[in-house]
């Protein structure tokens, strides 16, 4: 205890803080997550089957969808929070904390997943789809049950990809007054000089990064086949 008082002083001192720190970046995290996977991986599907060619070939989607998508995907994340502050408050009620980070969070990273899915699926062979099709399977089943199971490993993937971006996006809401680890990194490492706060917040993040891809590599290793 004495080395830690020592040579991390304002962390023992702000500990509580770290730790409110912690928790509301674990819970931008999970909220996010949990409107951020089944709406990217269903806008995802979306671009893929309306593509020529495919499921659900349409010229109308396919001109709108992905163009909407590329659009979302080129604002910096820090200039989405600024331009979708009135979207924010009429969602969440506040601009500030979690709520206020939670909703840009999403609406930055639902594109950026919903690519990432696209991709994945897109590499499942046609020939195995043009097969289901030919035994008569209905197109919902397809995407159910061939497109999704045959293209799960690289869904993972796109998913844990996403969830580390996620964290950095947590990290920059806090700039913002978001809350969280990014807040306190900038409020107390940065603004009050103290580096052994700066240095807390970094390992932190790095361990959320480190569980996140531990957990989508133990996901992975049992839905590859």
């Amino acid at each position: 205890m004495d080395w830690i008082e020592q040579w991390l002083p304002n962390a023992v001192r702000y500990w509580p803080r770290i730790v409110t720190s912690l928790i509301e970046t674990l819970q931008m995290v999970g909220i996010a997550l949990a409107f951020v996977v089944p709406l990217g991986v269903l806008l995802g599907i979306l671009l893929l089957v309306v593509a020529p060619g495919h499921l659900y070939e349409n010229r109308l989607l396919d001109a709108i969808v992905p163009r909407v998508v590329n659009l979302m995907r080129s604002i910096p994340f820090v200039i989405m929070i600024a331009v979708i502050i009135p979207f924010t408050r009429l969602v969440a009620g506040t601009a500030v904390g979690v709520p206020g980070a939670v909703v840009p969070i999403i609406v930055a990273l639902v594109p950026f997943v919903a690519r990432q899915v696209e991709l994945a699926l897109a590499d499942v062979d046609r020939g195995v789809i043009d097969m289901a099709l030919s035994l008569g399977f209905s197109r919902p089943y397809v995407i159910g049950r061939v497109l999704l199971k045959e293209g799960r490993s690289g869904i993972v993937r796109a998913l844990v990809l996403s969830s580390i971006s996620l964290v950095g996006y947590t990290a920059m809401a806090g700039v913002v007054g978001g809350g969280g680890i990014g807040d306190l990194a900038i409020r107390y490492g940065y603004a009050r000089f103290m580096p052994d706060i700066t240095l807390i917040s970094l390992i932190l993040l790095l361990v959320i990064v480190f569980a996140l891809q531990g957990a989508g590599n133990l996901v992975l290793r049992r839905t590859s086949h």
